[in-house]
């Protein structure tokens, strides 16, 4: 259910923008684009959290969820 309330909130870090929409990426792909735009906004110890819950994600759609719950994904 949290989920689902954090998804209709929004990403929690809505001022990063990640472009993941026409790239040919893998999961490790993802996860370095997610982590590294939040490194260099300032989000050092988000970036760690989203690599770390990224990293145990099921599945690759379960990891592109997290990335949009994370971050504002086009």
């Amino acid at each position: 259910m949290h989920d689902t309330i954090q998804q209709a909130q929004g990403p929690t870090h809505p001022d990063v923008t990640v472009q993941l929409s026409g790239e040919d990426g893998n999961a490790h792909y993802v996860i370095g684009r997610v982590r590294r735009a939040l490194r260099e906004a300032g989000h050092a110890e988000a970036a760690a959290e989203f690599a770390s819950a990224a990293l145990r994600s099921e599945s690759y759609d379960d990891l592109l969820q997290l990335a949009m719950r994370t971050v504002d994904v086009h």
